[in-house]
């Protein structure tokens, strides 16, 4: 198991009750397959670097965790299907060992 840092832009015109269920889902579809999240920090609502499909403003997310492949194979395959993610990028983190 590695650690790894998620950094998720969630579209900007979500309610909060659905951001929040939308998180939550994202974060589930890593403890479902078997990663522990460490941390999440909610960045809030920032303007994007360039335009994207034209939005300039989204709701940032980053998560650390520790996990598999597996967990970032389906975390990856199902947030390029889900419309309201815009961007996502998962890093793994160097070991300082």
């Amino acid at each position: 198991m590695r650690q790894y840092e998620l950094m998720y832009i969630v579209k900007p015109h979500l309610e909060e009750e659905a951001r929040n269920t939308l998180i939550e889902n994202l974060h589930a579809i890593l403890t479902n397959n078997e990663a522990t999240i460490d941390k999440v920090d909610e960045w809030g609502l920032r303007d994007l670097a360039y335009e994207i499909d034209h939005i300039t403003k989204g709701y940032y997310v980053v998560t650390t965790f520790t996990s598999d492949d597996r967990a970032i194979n389906e975390f990856d395959r199902l947030t390029r299907i889900n419309r309201d993610v815009i961007r996502h990028m998962i890093v793994r983190l160097d070991e300082t060992n």
